[in-house]
């Protein structure tokens, strides 16, 4: 959902990719976040799950920051090429048992509008700032929206 609402947000000024832990990535992005960027008119055009491993190889793209939105994955994160500037937007896990699919939907749908908010806020400043040290700090202070 984030490689998606940045995608869409930040227009041409970005380039968004998202991946995951090599051993915890599923075959396909989940049906809940494809309906909630559907309904919330984000294109999920593209998207694909991938390992974070497709970003830590020679010729991979540079990142100019990475964030993390899975705290139980934060420390588990390789050196990322060109030492980008990271944080941590934590997010609780999209899971739920077969009775509880409605709420999971919900769920969905509430991290998604609080991710959007966050990428906005971090497109809007990111168009201002001129210092690399001043976008560390708004990228760590967006996490606690």
């Amino acid at each position: 959902m984030a490689e998606a609402c940045l995608a869409h947000l930040g227009g041409n000024r970005f380039r968004a990719f998202s991946c995951g832990r090599p051993s915890s990535i599923g075959d396909e992005p989940s049906p809940w976040a494809l309906m909630a960027l559907r309904t919330a008119g984000v294109s999920p055009d593209g998207l694909r799950c991938k390992p974070w491993t497709e970003f830590t190889r020679s010729g991979a793209p540079k990142m100019d920051f990475v964030i993390s939105l899975d705290e139980e994955t934060w420390d588990a994160q390789p050196l990322w090429l060109g030492q980008p500037e990271t944080a941590l937007w934590a997010y609780p896990a999209l899971k739920a048992k077969r009775k509880d699919t409605a709420k999971l939907g919900l769920k969905t749908l509430h991290t998604l509008h609080s991710l959007r908010l966050r990428v906005e806020l971090l497109v809007n400043l990111h168009s201002k700032l001129t210092r690399r040290s001043d976008l560390r700090h708004d990228l760590r202070d967006l996490a606690f929206l």
